[in-house]
């Protein structure tokens, strides 16, 4: 099987368990909300590819398990991402207050180069522990934007990843206008076709998105 796409860009999803990383990325690339899901062993991935204007852009989304554990596992795919996505739940403020922490390791692994943004997740939850207010000036100090989300009631999750494609492409672009042959992170330009992985050719069965 073969795909055509213009760019490829990496997101590694970060942040403690329990957050909702795995719900943001399912409801992302399969359209389904579960309540009660099994915690991320280690690392899995989807892939997703969407059209802006005129380009194809696929994303490989990486779900990491917050546990700390499997923290020496998880670290290893920071190096090599074009976005990390920091979340925390809005109802459970350890999540908030361990963000630091998690902040020090992207910039410990991925560098300061690497595009960054933090996602308040659950936004649906009535019994909110941190406000709106108190994410975006954590954003605001850290130089991230700041979205709120809901894997449950789909806010935002369409709109997070439409984001973060156009500011890989567009900051993939002007890298090349001002030199040819330079690059982004690990992103990856492939205007043909291509020949897929074996494990890309089961991610990519049934459509532009789907996990491994």
């Amino acid at each position: 099987m073969e795909t055509e796409y213009d760019y490829l860009f990496k997101i590694v999803l970060i942040g403690d368990a329990g957050v909702g990383k795995t719900s943001i990325v399912r409801r992302y690339t399969d359209g389904i909300f579960t309540s009660a899901g099994i915690p991320t062993i280690g690392v899995d991935f989807c892939i997703k590819t969407l059209q802006i204007g005129s380009s194809a852009v696929k994303l490989q989304i990486w779900d990491t398990a917050g546990q700390e554990r499997f923290r020496t596992i998880t670290q290893s795919y920071y190096r090599s991402a074009d976005a990390i996505v920091l979340v925390y739940d809005i109802g459970a403020s350890l999540t908030f207050r361990n963000l630091p922490e998690w902040l020090a390791e992207v910039e410990r692994y991925a560098g300061n180069s690497v595009h960054r943004i933090l996602i308040g997740n659950k936004s649906d939850r009535p019994d909110r522990e941190i406000e709106n207010v108190m994410g975006k000036q954590f954003a605001d100090e850290n130089g991230m934007p700041f979205l709120e989300t809901s894997a449950k009631n789909s806010e935002n999750i369409d709109a997070l990843f439409l984001q973060l494609a156009k500011t890989l492409r567009d900051t993939h672009v002007d890298k090349k206008l001002k030199s040819p042959h330079s690059g982004v992170g690990g992103a990856s330009v492939k205007p043909n076709t291509v020949s897929l992985t074996k494990t890309e050719k089961k991610a990519e069965a049934g459509g532009g998105s789907g996990c491994c």
